[in-house]
């Protein structure tokens, strides 16, 4: 960034002509259209959000889409309320009964999670839905309420053309190595931890 500054215009204009350029090549080689399968993942905050941004995209190209959530689901999200206003485009299911530490039944859970997969499978395997959020599920991966093979191969059923994203700290190295975008959030200060400062609407739900 300093640089840039102390560059003269002309010398910035030629930097950027041959940014340019080089974004130019980038893109033209990158003709390939595909279905991707997307990761948010890590102990950072911010995971659902960036893949309600996604959401919030799609929704706006006019497509179908459907979120599952995993863990949430014993109390009612705000995502949800202002969502339900796409009735008819986005189907949207809450299916756990809160964390873990809360519920305090791990069959109850696993149940739950089970449920919770079938819903998005169909979602998935359905043609007419190009984008399915599959919210929370790392976090049932990692604690053994779903089995990783099962949902590489529910997922490996999906039409070319669509998008799964998965989101959830702890994400399994398997479903990292067959995923097409990967991205780790890391947490570097957070106000709970730090301040005592409680979850808050329109941040944390």
């Amino acid at each position: 960034m300093t640089e840039n500054i102390t560059l003269s215009p002309e010398q910035y204009q030629q930097k950027m002509q041959r940014r340019k350029e080089v974004q130019e090549q980038r893109l033209a080689q990158a003709s390939t259209e595909k279905g991707l399968i997307i990761v948010n993942t890590g102990n950072g905050k911010g995971k659902t959000t960036a893949a309600l941004g996604m959401v919030l995209r799609s929704l706006g190209h006019g497509f179908k889409v459907a979120i599952i959530q995993f863990i949430k689901g014993a109390w009612e999200p705000a995502e949800k309320a202002i969502l339900n206003h796409w009735e008819g485009q986005l189907e949207f299911y809450a299916m756990g009964e809160g964390f873990t530490w809360e519920t305090q039944d791990k069959q109850r859970d696993i149940q739950h999670a089970r449920a919770a997969w079938e819903k998005g499978l169909t979602f998935i395997t359905n043609p007419d839905y190009k984008l399915v959020l599959l919210d929370e599920i790392n976090v049932a991966l990692k604690l053994g309420y779903l089995d990783i093979s099962e949902i590489l191969t529910g997922l490996a059923q999906k039409p070319e053309d669509s998008h799964v994203i998965l989101t959830g700290r702890g994400a399994p190295t398997q479903l990292i190595e067959t995923a097409d975008l990967v991205t780790e959030m890391t947490l570097i200060k957070h106000p709970f931890r730090e301040q005592g400062v409680k979850a808050q609407p329109g941040i944390e739900f």
